[in-house]
């Protein structure tokens, strides 16, 4: 389990948990991750704003430690050149919707001395079981992910 945080210039700041077999470090500064189908698309309207990306961390066993990688990111959906490559890369998850390409510009640990110790149960099948059920993905995406919550184009679906 990781977190991912990102920020227009205005609106509202987001972060959100990310699961599933999903990160990718592909050379010591560039790591990718994919990003399911959710309620939201809140990251990808950031970046087109503003690149930054921060991703946490956190160790729920173990020593307490916390680790962020900081840096400038930029979506690939499907459409783009590059989707198929990064995609190859990466398990297969239904309703994939983009792959986040982060170049690392500092990476920071610090101690995770608060954050509780928690055992891992099992990884929730929750997300692939609901779009292996539910097959209109692009009219979901229309639905529900060409804006952010502030109005900001996701461009999801654009050419």
């Amino acid at each position: 389990m990781y977190f991912v945080a990102t920020a227009a210039p205005d609106g509202r700041v987001n972060v959100s948990p990310k699961g599933m077999d999903s990160l990718r470090v592909l050379e010591p500064n560039r790591v990718i991750w994919l990003n399911g189908t959710g309620s939201g698309n809140e990251t990808a309207a950031h970046l087109l704003e503003q690149p930054r990306m921060t991703i946490m961390f956190c160790a729920f066993e173990g020593k307490p430690l916390i680790l962020r990688l900081y840096g400038n990111a930029r979506a690939v959906h499907p459409r783009d050149a590059d989707w198929l490559k990064l995609k190859s890369l990466l398990p297969e998850v239904v309703g994939a919707r983009n792959i986040f390409d982060l170049s690392v510009d500092l990476v920071q640990s610090s101690c995770g001395m608060a954050v509780p110790l928690m055992d891992f149960q099992m990884q929730r099948e929750d997300l692939s079981d609901h779009w292996r059920k539910n097959t209109d993905l692009e009219g979901y995406w229309t639905r529900k992910n060409l804006v952010s919550i502030d109005g900001k184009p996701t461009r999801l679906l654009e050419d």
